[in-house]
């Protein structure tokens, strides 16, 4: 973090990362952080998994502090399980001083980053029967400049402090107009040239 404008947020212990480093459990966390509460039959019939499946995956995300269940909401039989706001970070900086724990970070990042993937890829294929003022107002963006690392840093928290500041503006709005917009900033080096291919 070189910024303030960067959220500061829970930084994962090798057992929440454990817990989270499983397909349909990333998936569940994504859902839940996208779309709020859910149930483990609702997730059951987003995912096409069994509501067994997303029962046992959901507490064992919730015995890790990923999710909680709501409280005053569902009943014994249909509990509502919900991801707690705020940021959390998937880099354990003393989890990558070994390869079992840095075979843990990137089991979960490989997870998390096919699931955007997928997502983005979605609405290329899609996207265009969508209603078409959420079309126009889409973006995927893709540039390249040859920056230092301080100036990479520099960009990387403007575009940070824009998705904080959206997000901790309109996270609790409600109304009929409403969707989920995901929203993506992707700021890295490219190889050397004349690197490795």
């Amino acid at each position: 973090m070189t910024d303030s404008s960067r959220p500061e947020g829970r930084v994962l212990d090798a057992g929440a990362l454990r817990a989270l480093a499983h397909p349909l459990r990333v998936r569940l966390y994504d859902l839940l952080s996208q779309y709020g509460a859910q149930t483990a039959s609702g997730l059951a019939a987003l995912t096409g998994e069994s509501t067994g499946a997303t029962s046992y995956h959901l507490r064992a995300l919730a015995k890790h502090d990923l999710i909680r269940e709501v409280e005053g909401r569902g009943t014994a039989r249909e509990r509502w399980w919900e991801r707690p706001a705020g940021a959390v970070t998937l880099v354990n900086p003393d989890l990558a001083t070994t390869p079992s724990g840095r075979a843990v970070m990137e089991a979960v990042h490989s997870e998390t980053l096919t699931l955007r993937q997928q997502q983005l890829m979605t609405f290329v294929t899609h996207g265009w029967d969508d209603d078409e003022a959420w079309l126009d107002k889409s973006l995927i963006s893709t540039a390249s400049a040859r920056l230092t690392v301080e100036q990479m840093a520099e960009l990387a928290d403007r575009l940070q402090s824009v998705i904080t500041e959206t997000v901790d503006r309109y996270r609790d709005q409600s109304g009929d107009d409403l969707r989920v917009v995901t929203m993506r900033a992707d700021v890295f080096p490219l190889p050397l040239e004349g690197g490795p291919r």
